[in-house]
């Protein structure tokens, strides 16, 4: 596996961090436990993963993160609890991925890693407030479901083929980045209308319908 190979994966995984850090931590064990993934030598950091404790830790962290994410607003409040947590994970989980023996690799792992993290929570995050504002609930568990599927597969894919494991996170980062614009914008939008329908006090009617 080459350093680009390598590079992504970490990029793969700590993106996918940053939507589902317990479902990666869980889902990554669970199947190097149970032999249905075989990872190479340079990833042995990984092996730490496999221990049942660690597994039933991030069960009940992914139980608890899959429910949490189904209720509107109590999405919001989790997502603001794992700010630190996810991206934290994410340059760890890179950290390991990454040439063990090579001080260089292990910052910049950790450094991009925790960024990357970082960015797809963000996104997610801000998403997540826009769908909470609509008045039904039944986008809010379409989103989140689709952002279980996902995770699951990107992250399986990204370590069967380490060449779709750079296309996964090249795709992954315009996404993120698109849709941070994107619920930016949204909620832009929303407190105007919100101004306009509902002026604070003292503000002239006319001049907040402009």
């Amino acid at each position: 596996m080459g350093a680009a190979e390598i590079l992504g994966l970490a990029a793969s995984v700590s993106l996918l961090s940053g939507w589902r850090l317990y479902l990666c931590v869980f889902a990554t064990g669970l199947a190097m436990r149970t032999g249905w993934i075989a990872l190479p030598s340079h990833l042995d950091a990984l092996a730490i993963l496999a221990n049942p404790w660690l597994i039933g830790i991030a069960a009940v962290g992914l139980v608890a993160e899959f429910l949490a994410d189904k209720i509107a607003w109590i999405d919001s409040f989790w997502d603001l609890v794992h700010t630190i947590v996810r991206p934290l994970g994410g340059a760890l989980l890179a950290l390991a991925i990454v040439d063990a023996q090579d001080p260089s690799w292990q910052v910049a792992a950790f450094l991009l890693g925790g960024g990357g993290a970082l960015l797809s929570h963000g996104a997610k995050a801000s998403a997540r407030a826009v769908v909470n504002a609509s008045p039904e609930p039944v986008s809010n568990i379409v989103v989140s479901s689709a952002e279980d599927v996902g995770t699951f597969g990107l992250l399986a894919l990204a370590f069967a083929n380490p060449v779709a494991a750079i296309c996964v996170a090249l795709l992954l980062a315009v996404f993120a980045v698109l849709l941070f614009i994107a619920a930016r914008r949204a909620l832009r939008r929303m407190l105007a209308m919100r101004d306009r329908l509902f002026p604070p006090p003292g503000t002239n009617p006319e001049t907040a319908k402009k």
